[in-house]
């Protein structure tokens, strides 16, 4: 080992660098990232350029009550409180990064105790025992700088992925708010469906009890019989359990939108049935290639995987030389009491070339580990656009075969309504039976409430399209 120093002190500059250099010529290549497939031009045919997801949420919603919900949830949500926060933290770390390209200045007071080449110096001040053994101090106070020179990038590039990370951060934040926009006008407008469940409920339990007293009367008067009289009760009981369950969901669902607005259950203000909110008359989606640019998670993804890209970059940059400058300057002395002597003022600098040599498994290590990050956030992208584009496909159709659906069901609603009329009719007559009028009354009320759970439905799918757009955050 001594003979291995000796040599190696005695090789010039130049050769030093050539061996280190030598040392990391064997670099592996650059990861080849998957091809995405081709994003589809429009949205079943559809060239219109003009999307709903370019609203604003205070354009895009028009009830009040509902406006008012989601601005009391974007200032009071804990869980948007804390994408704020991970904002900060994602800062922090660019702020850190973009600071090591800079020399870093530190003030150092050092003392270093050990043996000296020389020391016969008869009028030293070292004690006779310290100069037997050959021992000395001397004391540094002054100023130190660092500084590794960015030869191949490596800080730059992960400024870079630091830089990239922030920017998800915030479009994670993006992300949280279209989704809590989306749930507070989801949860709002369950609720109006659930009052007008109630309240179609509440109509026809009177309806059944109206039933009820016919069918008493027509036993006394030995039209019907008891068993017709246990029918009609039996259904009315049904009809007034399910308006018991109606009303435990509104409390649960109010709960739950109150939780979204970070405060205690109360009750929940809101406007006109759920049968006269408007819906918008067109809804656009405007074209594919806009999702690249509005949805938060899809630029989520495509800045998650620029700052991968940067990180393999800069893993790979470790298999090469370093250079490290430190400068220094300040006072050298052997007794703290000499402090003030000019002469023991010293300016320097040391410049250091390290290279891998020993420690190449662990580069290797990082760099794979690297890669595989980066190849992960490209499949996660391409799945986000994929994720993206069947998202608002699907809506799309929902939205136009639910509108059919619901013009349907209110029809039928509206027959079945008749229905209840004539049967009411007809078994005052004598000419139904009981269980007839008994299977209008059950099937007007589920085609009732079918035609509110439609047109809920329809504000649901409305909401999520707008979501699946990238509409929301904004």
């Amino acid at each position: 080992m001594l003979l291995l120093i000796r040599v190696l002190t005695r090789l010039s500059v130049p050769v030093i660098c050539i061996i280190l250099l030598a040392s990391s010529c064997k670099v592996a290549d650059l990861p080849q990232l998957p091809a995405a497939k081709p994003l589809p031009n429009t949205f079943a045919g559809d060239t219109d350029t003009i999307s709903m997801g370019d609203l604003i949420w205070e354009d895009f919603f028009n009830d009040p009550y509902l406006l008012t919900l989601i601005d009391t949830a974007l200032s009071n949500n804990l869980d948007l409180r804390v994408a704020n926060r991970r904002i900060e933290v994602a800062q922090a770390s660019y702020l850190r990064s973009k600071g090591a390209l800079q020399p870093s200045l530190e003030g150092r007071i050092a003392a270093n105790v050990g043996r000296i080449a020389n020391n016969n110096d008869p009028g030293g001040d070292q004690s006779v025992a310290d100069r037997r053994n050959g021992l000395g101090q001397v004391y540094f106070i002054g100023l130190r700088s660092s500084w590794e020179v960015d030869v191949w990038g490596k800080l730059r590039l992960r400024r870079e992925a630091d830089y990239a990370l922030f920017l998800a951060s915030e479009k994670g934040r993006h992300l949280v708010i279209t989704s809590l926009v989306s749930e507070v006008a989801r949860l709002y407008y369950e609720l109006l469906g659930l009052d007008n469940e109630l309240e179609t409920i509440l109509k026809n339990v009177e309806f059944q009890e109206v039933a009820l007293q016919m069918v008493k009367i027509q036993k006394i008067g030995g039209r019907a019989t008891e068993l017709a009289v246990q029918q009609f009760q039996a259904q009315l009981l049904r009809t007034q359990s399910l308006g018991y369950e109606k009303r435990q969901r509104i409390i649960e669902v109010e709960n739950q939108l109150n939780l979204l607005l970070g405060r205690y259950p109360q009750p929940i203000a809101r406007g006109t049935s759920i049968l006269e909110q408007n819906l918008p008359k067109v809804v656009r989606a405007g074209v594919p290639s806009s999702l690249l640019r509005r949805r938060p998670d899809v630029r989520q993804a495509e800045l998650r995987l620029s700052a991968m890209q940067a990180d393999v970059e800069a893993a790979r940059t470790e298999f090469f030389p370093s250079l490290v400058i430190e400068p220094y300057a300040g006072v050298d002395i052997d007794k703290l009491s000499a402090l003030i002597n000019p002469e023991a003022m010293v300016v320097g600098a040391f410049a250091g070339l390290t290279a891998p040599i020993f420690n190449k498994n662990r580069i290797r290590a990082n760099y794979d580990r690297a890669t595989a990050e980066t190849m992960i956030a490209a499949y996660e992208y391409q799945q986000s656009v994929l994720d993206a584009y069947q998202e608002v496909l699907s809506n799309l159709k929902r939205v136009e075969n639910y509108r059919e659906v619901y013009e349907l069901r209110k029809e039928e609603a509206e027959v079945l309504t008749a229905a209840v009329s004539t049967s009411n009719d007809l078994f005052a007559a004598g000419y139904a039976t009981y269980l007839e009028v008994i299977t209008a009354q059950a099937r007007v009320l589920e085609a009732e409430l079918s035609v509110t759970n439609t047109r809920q439905e329809i504000f649901v799918t409305v909401i999520d399209l707008y979501r699946s757009l990238g509409g929301g955050w904004r």
